[in-house]
């Protein structure tokens, strides 16, 4: 099976986490967060500044890594750094997304996220993110 390796940006602002909505693809619709694949020879910090840059055109500062997600989809399987981060400058102009809201721990579950993303979200109402 062909692994995709991805990174994805938590980000923060003090209660609140940045989630954005799939806008193309067999998962669209399906709620996640924004990040991408890498491309050669970039390191996983690398990667995210330019796909944060390309789909929200935010500059942000990256924090430490949140979790690798390991998750098997019936055609792939993907591996997902996840960092939590925060907006250096910009405002999230959403180029690739449908929707985007900020959650707070207690409405996490308002949205339907990807499968790839449900452990994560299990573990982020009980990580410090603030």
């Amino acid at each position: 099976m062909k692994t995709i390796q991805v990174v994805a940006a938590i980000i923060t602002d003090r209660e609140r986490i940045f989630a954005t909505q799939r806008g193309y693809g067999a998962f669209k619709g399906g709620w996640e967060f924004p990040g991408g694949k890498l491309e050669a020879g970039e390191s996983p910090e690398e990667a995210l500044r330019r796909e944060i840059r390309e789909e929200l055109e935010l500059e942000i500062e990256i924090g430490s890594l949140a979790d690798t997600v390991e998750y098997d989809y019936p055609d792939f399987h993907l591996s997902m750094d996840c960092f939590f981060c925060r907006i250096k400058s910009g405002t999230p102009l959403l180029k690739e997304h449908e929707a985007a809201r900020w959650l707070t721990r207690e409405n996490l579950d308002s949205v339907n996220w990807l499968p790839a993303d449900q452990d994560l979200i299990k573990k982020l109402k009980n990580t410090d993110w603030k």
